[in-house]
């Protein structure tokens, strides 16, 4: 099976991203080929991934490492966890140049980078995402963060790990509605940035859902590119690193309302957010309709999440409201919003009145 390794560039830090099946079946190889020489470590793992695989990913660093098992939740993505951590860290005499290893989804790989980027000011970060909403997002860009009872992602930092690896194998694991979840960010990116790979995903989507290979790799692969191109433009979110926030806008005043509850996950309020993106992008008159009816048919043609009547009612539209005000992007009491004009070509620079969100809620729910 071929491995895919990708550069990414920033001002701070350059790092590989390895895409591969079972390429973390030899951990401390993969970092020695890639000169991350790690002392002491520690694991910061999803306790609900696979005990026997992940046996074998830690066997190897067991003399000299601690492991955290983190039962990971948009409610457990918190101060709470972070301090906990930290506390481990120092009682077990940890320094700046050990590393933390994160392995997980965002959530896991969020609150685990933030951690290491808090710990005497900065530790070495690995970050092994394991699922594909983790490996085509959050383990690209450095992103790190945690949730407040004001919206999620408020208090965070930017910082780059050491590498990421991306071990297709882990995905065999995953529910549908996880896939589903993960595929959502690989069809903004395509939406966002590159009208032939959206028509890739057009053709193929059922074959990547199968983690059908190569289909799954080149998917992955091309995500992360189109992520690639932003993060080393604009690390900091200065300006164009904006429009991968397409939909998300949306989509984090959806997940706070619901108090991040089961019902809705991160992946389908993305999808739900890019469906309302595009609906007030057409609204405006600024997007294509073919492009518009070509988005929509494809989540039709597989069952995409992409109706908020199923959470909302009119009722909820002042909280949805106050949690989009508390944006981070948004620096003035004006909400931003990330919209489309055509496939492949977004404007982030939209400035919306709180009246102007609240008639579009009320035309968008029905009761």
């Amino acid at each position: 099976m071929k491995k895919f390794r990708l550069l990414i560039k920033t001002p701070t830090k350059n790092y590989p991203i390895l895409i591969g099946n079972n390429i973390t079946n030899n951990l401390k190889a993969a970092l020695n080929q890639n000169k991350i020489t790690i002392n002491k470590c520690l694991f910061f793992i999803d306790k609900n991934l696979n005990k026997q695989k992940l046996k074998k990913i830690i066997q190897p660093f067991k003399n000299n490492s601690k492991t955290v098992y983190f039962n990971p939740s948009e409610k457990s993505k918190n101060f709470k966890t972070v301090i906990q951590t930290l506390d481990i860290l120092q009682k077990a005499d940890f320094n700046r140049n050990d590393c933390l290893i994160a392995i997980g989804g965002g959530i896991t790989g969020d609150t685990g980078g933030f951690v290491a980027s808090l710990f005497k000011r900065g530790m070495k970060f690995v970050n092994i995402p394991t699922t594909l909403l983790a490996q085509v997002d959050s383990s690209v860009g450095g992103k790190t963060g945690v949730n407040t009872v004001y919206g999620k992602n408020l208090v965070g930092s930017f910082y780059q790990p050491e590498i990421v690896i991306s071990d297709t194998s882990f995905l065999r694991s995953l529910p549908k509605r996880e896939l589903i979840c993960g595929y959502g960010e690989i069809l903004k990116h395509s939406i966002i940035q590159n009208k032939s790979f959206f028509k890739f995903l057009d053709n193929k989507a059922n074959l990547i859902l199968k983690l059908k290979s190569p289909f799954i790799e080149k998917a992955i692969l091309e995500s992360c590119k189109i992520k690639q191109n932003v993060v080393q433009k604009d690390e900091r979110e200065n300006g164009i690193r904006k429009i991968l926030n397409f939909g998300h806008t949306f989509a984090h005043a959806y997940e706070a309302s619901l108090n991040y509850s089961k019902k809705l996950n991160h992946g389908e309020a993305v999808l739900l957010g890019m469906i309302s993106a595009l609906n007030f992008s057409k609204q405006l008159k600024i997007l294509k309709k073919n492009d518009y009816d070509l988005i929509l048919n494809h989540y039709s043609k597989i069952n995409l999440p992409s109706n908020i009547n199923q959470y909302f009612k009119k009722r909820d539209i002042n909280k949805l409201i106050r949690f989009m005000q508390n944006d981070k992007k948004n620096m003035s009491k004006d909400i931003n919003l990330i919209l489309l004009n055509s496939i492949g070509k977004v404007n982030h620079k939209n400035k919306f009145k709180v009246d102007k969100l609240k008639n579009f809620f009320n035309k968008e729910l029905n009761n």
